[in-house]
């Protein structure tokens, strides 16, 4: 399908996006029979929900992300599940999208109070121990050391290096119990649930496709109104900006089998293959900006201060400054990989267009 030929963009999580606009947290909702849509609060963070998706079985209940885990978010949970005719003992499995705090945190929570299995790709479960076990050390001086070669000041690169360490507390870790790969089918009765890999937000991020039920569950990989952060983290290897515009591109093509697209953040729409094509756009004009601007901006520090963000970069801080230097790295990486850009030979991450 198209851009030309693609079903126009349209909001489906009316309500949702209602409560989004006023600020609120959206209702709990039954989006198909057997199916519902809960939002779990997430401290701080502008985002302010994820949408956990409960699938009921013939013997319970299966999740679709957890939350954080925070007694705030613990309350929503079981209080949605009641909404829902359910409790937390009903919880089957849990199949997480990715690892961030707000999909992950609350997994390990829910299979102490249910027995639930949890589920991970297997490049997400790889990272389990450098982001919230005994490799964190390690990872936060390998996280110095590249902020450095990015040519973050001294005064800043202290704070930025640990701005994730708060974010870590969210998360109970826990080990999966069953790693999930592309093409996986889940074993729950009743539904034809299958994975499809989708990397760029983190390595092993996954939607799920229900082909019978026409929805797809898009975790952070698709959004109606933003992008996701795209970055390139320390202990990270690969261009993983690339990773997810083929992962669009790949995700788009199922538009004719969907109604509706279920994403992790802010409200329900369809017309998958348009907004794919949006964020495509919007990658490609972020790719031309930045070649630009190397031109007077030559490190990924002074550069990423330079670019257009969603407000002035003085009011952007810690966690969320970070993410957007590794966002430009993820750009910067991709134009070196189609040889539009090339690093000093002098400077590490200092940048010269070619």
């Amino acid at each position: 399908m198209t851009a030309e030929t693609a079903r126009p963009f349209r909001v489906t999580g009316t309500e949702q996006k209602r409560s989004w606009a006023e600020k609120l947290l959206p209702p709990v909702e039954q989006v198909q029979p057997g199916l519902w849509s809960i939002p779990v609060p997430i401290p701080d963070n502008p985002l302010r929900y994820v949408l956990v998706y409960a699938l009921e079985l013939d013997d319970g209940l299966a999740l679709i992300d957890a939350g954080w885990d925070t007694d705030d978010a613990w309350l929503a949970l079981t209080h949605g599940l009641a909404t829902a005719g359910h409790a937390i003992g009903d919880v089957r499995g849990v199949m997480v999208t990715h690892i961030h705090p707000d999909h992950y945190g609350l997994a390990g929570r829910i299979r102490e109070a249910s027995g639930a299995w949890v589920g991970l790709h297997p490049d997400d479960a790889a990272l389990l121990p450098a982001r919230y076990g005994a490799g964190i050390t390690d990872l936060l001086d390998d996280m110095a050391a590249l902020l450095r070669n990015c040519g973050i000041p001294d005064d800043e690169l202290e704070t930025l290096s640990r701005a994730s360490l708060p974010i870590a507390a969210y998360v109970r870790q826990t080990e999966p119990d069953r790693l999930i790969r592309d093409g996986d089918r889940l074993p729950l009765p009743g539904w034809d649930l299958r994975a499809v890999h989708t990397p760029g937000h983190s390595p092993g991020h996954l939607c799920f496709h229900e082909h019978q039920r026409r929805v797809l569950f898009s975790g952070d990989h698709v959004l109606p109104r933003i992008t996701p952060n795209i970055g390139v983290h320390a202990q990270s290897s690969g261009n993983p900006l690339a990773d997810f515009l083929d992962s669009l591109a790949r995700v788009g093509g199922l538009d004719h089998e969907l109604d509706e697209v279920l994403p992790a953040h802010e409200y329900r729409f369809a017309g998958l293959a348009a907004r794919v094509s949006t964020l495509l756009g919007h990658h490609d004009a972020r790719l031309e900006e930045i070649h630009t601007a190397l031109t007077t901006a030559p490190t990924t520090w002074e550069l990423t201060a330079s670019l257009t963000w969603s407000r002035p970069w003085p009011e952007i801080s810690g966690f969320m400054r970070r993410a957007a230097i590794a966002e430009t790295l993820a750009h910067l990486v991709l134009l070196e990989s189609r040889g539009r850009v090339a690093r000093s030979r002098e400077t590490p991450w200092r940048w010269e267009q070619r």
